[in-house]
């Protein structure tokens, strides 16, 4: 198949890509040029994309490089804004024979209970005008990107809501954090901080099995919404950090801090904590408990959580130790919170 994707550059488009040549598909990759000229080892990147075409534009009025082509479907990464989206669907409405959206298990306008499925009502907008992405309105516009495709490709459009992806070139370190943290030990003196119980569920996907996931689903031309997230079986927190110590190999001490000191601290969930969601805040109830038995039943499977912790581990070995992570608590900050815990 010749396969378009729309982005391609970043982290699920890059695993998209070596998805779709492991099993022998030819790629376009449509993007500004700016990732992989930006990024370190620039020069590898390069090399690294050697084999695939690539188109650089602005999805957003810089269509026109793509006219006068054809390709047997198209994968856009990388839609946020309804009006955005609107413009790749409807030009790829005639010259391609399947489209996959990448959205988001944030377009549920309610996961206060456990096993949402993808009928459950999405969120809306007061103002669909509205371009502003934040944590206030990106569900809602991922919702109402998905609306423009399927009104676009409404036989043709498969629409993949993932949750937290996690894995190797992830921009947002969001489960890297945890990796690297526990990965930097320190023992009973310097203890890594953990919020709530270990006993509570987490859900997340490798960025690599929703690729290769993706990418059959493609060849298939399946149609429809699924939720995609995992693993299978329901992973505690405690089993995600013990698996990040057995990655290690180090003499990292897990310390469990109670959600009232860590609300006493304004520990923030989700960013200052990634994975962490209240559990005494009802509204997060099911978000980590949605409902995937149709991806399931397609045929999504999951990696081991020890090859996702250690190849996370790996990739980020390889970048600079000394810069921020962009989400997770400072090293100053925890050993404060811990001091008065």
């Amino acid at each position: 198949m010749h396969i378009l994707i729309l982005g391609g550059t970043k982290f699920l488009g890059r695993h998209l890509v070596n998805a779709a040549l492991a099993r022998g598909h030819r790629l376009t990759l449509f993007h500004r040029g700016n990732t992989l000229a930006n990024t370190p080892n620039h020069d590898q990147n390069a090399a690294l994309w050697a084999e695939v075409e690539h188109i650089h534009g602005n999805r957003d009025g810089g269509l026109a490089a793509l006219a006068g082509r054809t390709w047997d479907a198209a994968i856009d990464t990388c839609g946020y804004v309804p009006r955005v989206v609107r413009q790749s669907a409807l030009a790829l409405a005639e010259v391609v024979q399947h489209y996959t959206f990448i959205s988001s298990i944030s377009v549920y306008a309610d996961t206060s209970q456990p096993g949402t499925r993808e009928d459950a009502p999405a969120q809306t907008l007061a103002d669909e005008s509205n371009e502003v992405i934040d944590g206030n309105t990106y569900g809602g516009l991922k919702a109402l990107c998905e609306r423009e495709v399927l009104t676009a490709l409404p036989d043709r459009a498969l629409v993949l809501r993932p949750g937290l992806i996690v894995g190797p070139f992830d921009p947002s370190d969001r489960f890297t954090y945890w990796v690297r943290r526990v990965g930097q030990g320190g023992g009973a003196t310097s203890p890594v901080l953990a919020p709530g119980r270990p006993e509570r569920v987490v859900q997340f996907i490798d960025v690599r099995d929703l690729a290769e996931w993706n990418i059959r689903l493609v060849e298939a031309r399946q149609t429809g919404v699924f939720n995609v997230t995992g693993p299978a079986q329901p992973v505690s927190f405690g089993k995600v950090l013990a698996a990040c110590q057995r990655a290690s190999a180090n003499d990292a001490v897990i310390h469990w801090v109670d959600e009232a000191t860590l609300a006493a601290h304004k520990v923030q969930p989700w960013s200052d904590l990634p994975l962490w969601l209240p559990e005494s805040d009802p509204a997060y109830a099911g978000f980590m408990h949605i409902d995937c038995s149709a991806a399931l039943a397609h045929g999504l499977t999951f990696r081991a959580l020890d090859d996702t912790v250690a190849a996370t581990l790996g990739w980020d070995r390889t970048r600079p130790q000394d810069v921020a992570l962009r989400a997770g608590l400072g090293q100053g900050r925890e050993t404060a919170i811990l001091s008065g815990a």
